[in-house]
């Protein structure tokens, strides 16, 4: 014979369970994805593992002072992207970058900004 309240147990056992699986769901995105959907949104298009190989390589040429400024930076991207890409297009670019692949380098933006 079943005692009751097991059932009940097993069932918020099972829900919690579900409830942390969903939850670990978003922490497993694919960075690439989410930042060719930020790019998509400012009008910058282009084949997605490219963008991404782009947006890194800005991140190590900041990193290791190949481009000592964002605006260096920014210029790499501009000639790197497609020629119909605007100014204001690399530095969204730029900005998408810094933010997905290495928000330690978002200073440097912020010290162009002033």
């Amino acid at each position: 014979m079943p005692i009751p309240g097991r059932s009940i147990v097993a069932a918020a056992a099972a829900l919690a369970s579900a409830v942390a699986i969903a939850a670990a769901a978003p922490a497993q995105a694919d960075p690439d994805i989410d930042f060719a959907d930020q790019l998509h949104s400012f009008g910058i298009y282009g084949q997605r593992d490219y963008n991404a190989w782009l947006g890194k390589i800005t991140c190590k040429r900041l990193d290791r002072g190949v481009d000592p400024d964002a605006y260096a930076a920014a210029a790499f991207v501009s000639r790197n992207l497609d020629r119909d890409t605007n100014q204001t297009q690399a530095w969204q670019f730029l900005g998408a970058a810094l933010s997905t692949y290495c928000p330690d380098k978002i200073p440097v933006l912020q010290a162009a900004a002033r």
